[in-house]
């Protein structure tokens, strides 16, 4: 079996507006690039899997950039979408997947577009391809399903990805094994998603498009009665009240971006009401972190914050005033996903995990 640093691996993950791509030898990556989309080039396909063959030529070219000989990639992991639920892991690429990203089967998303983008490349090369933790990863407890009326059930849909590599990561750091300690992990980024891990298991989470705290553009859970006066209020189209909740929520409503470097720079020039804006943003993740550390009944290990949005020293102060009384605060800062694509694909590769069928 071969060393994970002789394991050469391509990572796509497609974007709205982009499509990344990263090529790693083990854990080190030695090319990247975003392959950006003009609004223009995108708005002549009416549906996102009418770019399939625009965003493959763009990979494509990308390998051709990097020399890259035939079967010399040992696998392509492409970002996992909407798919059924499935546990955590990693995950072969198959017809019956690619059928149910095409479907959508828990929704259209671009990131459905990952697993097929992958297989593709893949043949070309000669070599396996697979998705690590898909959004759809479900391993909830009953309770958690459970959102007040039988005719809506509470879904798991999250950040599973960067959720699980960050639980993952933190225990390395704190030398536990992460498929026996407890963590609770945040999530910060355009959307939030915070989730209670067992054992490796995410057993509970706030649905970043409509729950839980409010992001940069998201407005997170709102009060219900004031929501559905505004809905039927004729002011809104069904369009503009799904951006109202998601896309032009959050720091994007209250202050007109959705830029928290911009927020910071406004609130060291002496903005009070961006100041307390982004205070409310923290107050309300360390609420959720502190609600999810009572599914485990406070016995947690570490509280872990990750995403863009933990580079913040400002705003992970804020939260951790808050709720390191509960477990010690590790900030693990990024988006995590190319990182955490590709050690699923090594954990494989290298023995160490059994891969899945879908």
């Amino acid at each position: 079996m071969a060393e994970k640093s002789d394991l050469l691996i391509l990572v796509i993950n497609p974007g709205s507006t982009s499509t990344k791509v990263a090529l790693f030898s083990g854990k080190k990556r030695i090319a990247e690039e975003s392959l950006s989309h003009r609004k223009e080039e995108l708005a002549r396909f009416k549906t996102i899997w009418e770019q399939f063959d625009y965003r493959l030529d763009l990979i494509i070219q990308f390998l051709n950039r990097q020399n890259l000989k035939a079967f010399s990639l040992s696998a392509v992991v492409g970002r996992g979408g909407l798919l059924k639920p499935l546990h955590r892991g990693t995950y072969t690429i198959d017809a019956k997947m690619i059928a149910d990203a095409r479907r959508g089967v828990q929704g259209d998303h671009i990131s459905n577009l990952g697993c097929a983008l992958a297989q593709e490349i893949a043949k070309l090369y000669g070599c396996q391809s697979f998705v690590v933790d898909p959004v759809s990863v479900d391993e909830f407890e009953p309770l958690a399903r459970y959102s007040g009326h039988p005719r809506i059930e509470r879904k798991a849909l999250s950040h599973a990805l960067n959720l699980r590599a960050a639980a993952i990561w933190g225990a390395e750091a704190m030398g536990l094994n992460p498929d026996s300690a407890n963590f609770v992990v945040a999530h910060l980024g355009g959307g939030i998603s915070v989730a209670p891990l067992r054992g490796g298991r995410i057993i509970d989470v706030n649905d970043a498009s409509s729950d839980g705290p409010f992001s940069p553009e998201r407005t997170g859970g709102l009060p219900l009665q004031a929501f559905i006066e505004l809905c039927f209020s004729g002011e809104f189209t069904r369009v503009e009240m799904k951006q109202f909740v998601m896309g032009k929520g959050g720091l994007a409503a209250y202050l007109g971006t959705n830029d928290a470097r911009e927020v910071e720079s406004r609130i060291e020039k002496g903005d009070v009401a961006a100041a307390e804006v982004y205070e409310a943003m923290a107050y309300q993740i360390a609420k959720e972190i502190a609600a999810m550390a009572s599914v485990l009944h406070g016995q947690i290990q570490g509280i872990i914050l990750s995403g863009g949005l933990a580079y913040s020293k400002h705003l992970t102060g804020l939260i951790t005033d808050r709720v390191e009384f509960i477990a010690p605060v590790k900030v693990i800062p990024g988006e995590l996903e190319m990182e955490a694509m590709t050690a699923g694909a090594l954990r494989v590769l290298s023995g160490q995990e059994k891969v899945q069928t879908y």
